[in-house]
């Protein structure tokens, strides 16, 4: 293969220009020269590195960069630190005034700015045939605005895409991106599941009232799941439906609802078996979406506190981790001790999915249930905390 033959990107003149005007205006003026050069041609990376050599010379350091800015001279140090701030600066909001945020992110991430690429993310809405992915890393997997990574990706690529995207992730320790994404996923597939719903009966030639829920579809034209019928992909549906149980009492906590009512009344052959205490799948998981919701509080509670027993005679510990869950996003915190103490008490401090005995008891100033599961962990010195605890009620 024959060599691709080099191609300057300056021509001559631009260099007679720059030797100009270092001839007749010394090193200031031929970096003023250089700099005027790049920045009208567009070569930015060109002019980060010229600004920086400007700046050297300014303080008497080579115009070479022969060693890191943290081994020039100590009196050079903080400005020349000051000098890359401000040249990253500039050379990122230049690329940013021509949109090119992915570009732009490569000088202010070296300088911890995210601020202004945080920004541009939020204004910026790609075009049909424009690459996402870039901008995604940016946002979403470099942590500059995961909110906007997680909507270009459900926006351009789907519900599927979206949900791999929130499941990869471990996103409880942000609970706030985490109810962010499942809302949006929760609105996603509910809208697509009354649309295709709506469509279905448009087919049979059936008319609905304008407006009409999921439930009343499915109330008053049963006829839509004979067959083995579904809508949505059942995978989106349990995902999505699943992940909406950590929401709290909100909007979308009611469209996730009206999703499990259609999960419902799907064939067994699309829910399949599940482990306790969710074995019925969606004739589970609508009774603890509905405790949260605070519809039928205590028999939905009740649905699940009757399943401990006979669960942890099969040594399942989840379906108390689950309860004990449930109880503390209701703020019934002192029933939820009791649970723990009763199926959770031999579990380690932290190694359960749900707060553990002495959490709970700290929480409701139980000391003497901390107390005695100190003991019980023989634990003298939480035991001791839980006098000293109850003595002084700070817990």
């Amino acid at each position: 293969m024959d060599e691709v033959p080099f191609a300057p990107k300056f021509d001559d003149a631009v260099y007679r220009r720059v030797r100009t005007a270092f001839e007749a205006g010394g090193p200031g003026g031929g970096a003023e020269a250089l700099r005027a050069e790049l920045e009208s041609t567009g070569e930015f990376q060109a002019l980060f590195y010229a600004l920086l050599l400007s700046r050297r010379v300014e303080l008497g350091l080579s115009p070479f960069p022969l060693s890191p800015a943290t081994e020039l001279p100590p009196d050079a140090h903080e400005a020349y630190e000051d000098a890359i701030r401000r040249a990253a600066r500039h050379v990122g909001g230049l690329h940013l005034g021509r949109g090119e945020i992915a570009k732009a992110w490569a000088y202010f991430r070296i300088i911890n700015e995210p601020g202004p690429v945080k920004d541009a993310l939020l204004a910026h809405t790609p075009g049909p045939d424009d690459d996402i992915y870039p901008l995604v890393e940016i946002a979403w997997q470099q942590g500059v605005l995961p909110e906007k990574g997680f909507d270009l990706i459900l926006d351009r690529s789907g519900v599927c895409s979206a949900i791999t995207m929130v499941g990869s992730a471990d996103l409880n320790a942000n609970p706030t991106l985490r109810d962010y994404c499942v809302k949006r996923l929760v609105r996603a597939l509910h809208a697509q599941l009354k649309d295709r719903l709506a469509g279905d009966l448009a087919q049979r030639g059936v008319s609905f009232a304008e407006g009409a829920t999921i439930p009343r579809m499915l109330a008053d034209h049963p006829e839509v799941m004979a067959d083995d019928a579904y809508h949505i992909d059942t995978s989106h549906l349990s995902s999505v439906v699943l992940a909406a149980m950590q929401l709290p009492r909100c909007v979308e906590l009611d469209l996730a609802r009206e999703l499990a009512r259609y999960g419902t009344l799907l064939s067994t052959n699309y829910t399949g078996d599940n482990d306790p205490p969710f074995e019925k799948t969606y004739a589970d998981y609508l009774p603890y979406l509905n405790a949260v919701a605070g519809v039928d509080v205590d028999a939905n509670v009740a649905h699940f506190t009757a399943k401990l027993p006979a669960a942890a005679v099969e040594g399942y510990r989840f379906p108390a981790e689950v309860v004990v869950n449930l109880l503390v996003k209701l703020d019934r915190l002192p029933e939820a001790l009791a649970v723990a103490r009763e199926f959770l008490a031999d579990a380690a401090e932290g190694g359960t999915s749900c707060p553990g005995v002495m959490e709970l008891a700290r929480r409701t100033a139980d000391y003497d249930a901390l107390a005695a599961q100190a003991m019980a962990k023989d634990d003298p010195v939480s035991y001791l905390a839980a006098l000293i605890a109850a003595q002084s009620g700070k817990a």
